[in-house]
């Protein structure tokens, strides 16, 4: 049974000019809580079992349902896909050994022999149909169809192979698939919501325990088709607050931190001899969503008002200590289709007020306290989060917009968020790779539960370019029509952009062979060995 553990304040960050300023206490702190944590800590997992700390429990194991960034990223390694992306996001065969491809509308893949999941039973041109099969089908609610509406029909042509028509030619076909894990017909069909907790696939881990808000254990896969894994167990560790999962990657109680890591402690990090880090540039883009179904975030000069009133180079600059890069939008300059030439929203106090008098929402009391109107942000209960939410906060008031935080925990936020529960939040995108992404997030027919515009965001011409964009084979031309979308989605402000993550995975120096990809993945788990 773990014992509770009472923290004192660990960190008191104050702006003053712009300029932060941390307590001198911090190293007394940090220092008094290795030792707390020492005491209660429980005793070292097994040799050759990898603890990794999470902030949040997965939402749901099911690839079919995944989106949200840990459950995404575990379906990684226990299910495989018939393509998987190189480091250069170009699609590669997994589950396929090879394809035809006779027509623009027309693949027939053919299936690797012998693939088992992870029950012993062979993974067949069956699975894979039942798998797109219920995605397609509107009483399953999968969030992925979007990705899929494009398939017009799926025959199993023998046991080993499976024919894909399409109803129109679609450019991301074979990268979408690179996202949805194939599941076994006779194990999912019994129960869709046994399956999300009890899930089985043919990746390189198996499940063997999953405690919601606590922990998930997975055992390798000996008979995994990629070969065995080089650890015998995976320990996913859920620790929401910052601070402990550190302190217990400091004094090995959990191996492995990718992101989520407070920056101010990277230099007591560094120091610590039991410790690596690794950074490089990432992908995943963080944002500033609204609802514009709201009757105030509706009107276009509010949502450009409140992009100019956050200051988001000093938030960079003194609270994330450069370790994210400013964003302009959701593709970042890594992918093909970047347009760097869009509507930018720097930090402008005076214009921020003049656009909300401009939008009727005038100044009650000049400088007093009253504000013009009050919105609730919506974050998770992440120290670091709150932290941003709160120093948004701060910048938004002094142009008279009243900002009330409501943090929750990661599920409670995310069903929030589906639903249309709020009226700002901030969330970040993950595994971005082919830009018909924003097909998935922007398009009107997009809309929970088909995709993922949440905001209620409609634009026509963009609907237009957004579907010929995914139509369009030429690269060429799909690279001008991303470019005018992001200029329109620039002008319209239906998320205001935040920062690119720089990826850092902090780990014990007994752990060997992990990778940091761009958008945080975690398939390099199966080349991970541990010294003795």
């Amino acid at each position: 049974m773990n014992r509770p553990i009472f923290l004192p304040l660990f960190i008191r960050v104050l702006i003053e000019s712009k300029r932060l300023t941390i307590s001198g206490a911090l190293f007394f702190t940090f220092f008094f809580l290795i030792a707390l944590v020492a005491c209660l800590k429980e005793s070292k997992p097994d040799r050759n079992t990898l603890v990794i700390g999470l902030e949040s429990s997965p939402a749901n194991l099911d690839p079919r349902y995944a989106t949200d960034a840990n459950s995404y990223r575990l379906t990684q390694i226990l299910f495989n896909p018939l393509f998987k992306l190189d480091p250069h996001f170009n699609p590669v065969p997994d589950i396929v050994k090879r394809w035809d491809n006779p027509n623009e509308t027309t693949y027939i893949f053919h299936l690797r022999e012998g693939v088992q999941f992870h029950d012993g039973s062979e993974l067949t041109s069956e699975d894979v149909k039942y798998t797109f099969d219920t995605i397609l089908n509107p009483s399953f609610k999968s969030p992925h169809m979007g990705a899929f509406e494009k398939i017009k029909s799926i025959e199993t042509l023998d046991r080993y192979t499976v024919r894909f028509v399409l109803k129109e030619p679609f450019a991301p076909f074979l990268i979408n698939l690179a996202i949805m894990g194939i599941v076994p017909k006779h194990a999912a069909e019994k129960s869709a919501d046994r399956f999300s907790k009890q899930p089985m696939g043919t990746g390189p881990f198996k499940l063997t325990g999953f405690l919601p808000d606590e922990k998930i254990i997975l055992k390798a896969n000996t008979d995994c088709f990629e070969g065995k894994p080089g650890l015998n167990r995976i320990v996913f560790k859920i620790v929401p607050d910052s601070t402990v999962r550190l302190l217990e990657l400091s004094q090995g109680g959990i191996h492995l931190l990718q992101n989520d890591i407070p920056p101010d402690l990277f230099p007591f990090l560094e120091k610590r001899d039991n410790l690596k880090i690794i950074k490089e540039e990432g992908t995943t883009y963080s944002y500033l969503g609204f609802n514009l179904k709201d009757p105030v975030l509706k009107n276009i000069k509010v949502r450009e008002a409140i992009a100019h009133a956050i200051d988001r180079e000093s938030i960079i600059r003194y609270i994330l200590k450069g370790f994210v890069t400013s964003a302009s939008g959701i593709l970042s300059p890594h992918n093909w289709a970047y347009e760097g030439n869009v509507k930018i929203f720097e930090y402008n106090k005076t214009k921020a007020l003049r656009l909300l008098d401009e939008a009727g929402f005038k100044d009650p009391d000049g400088d007093g306290p009253d504000t013009r109107f009050k919105l609730t942000f919506k974050t998770s209960t992440d120290q670091l989060r709150k932290r941003i939410a709160e120093i948004i906060q701060q910048q938004l008031r002094v142009v008279g917009i009243g900002i009330d935080i409501m943090s929750y925990e990661w599920g409670t936020l995310y069903s929030d968020i589906k639903s249309g529960n709020f009226h700002m939040y901030s969330l970040s995108w993950v595994g971005i790779t082919d830009p018909d992404m924003l097909y998935y997030i922007f398009h009107s027919s997009s809309i929970p539960p088909n995709g993922a515009n949440r905001g209620g965001y409609v634009n026509q011409r963009l609907d237009k370019l957004t579907r010929e964009g995914r139509a369009t084979l030429d690269i060429s031309r799909r690279k001008k029509v991303y470019s005018e979308i992001q200029k329109i989605l620039a002008e319209d402000i239906p998320y205001v952009s935040l920062w690119y993550t720089t990826n850092v995975a902090v780990m014990n120096k007994s752990v060997h062979g992990f990778v940091v990809y761009p958008a945080g993945d975690f398939i390099s788990l199966k080349d991970v060995w541990m010294d003795n």
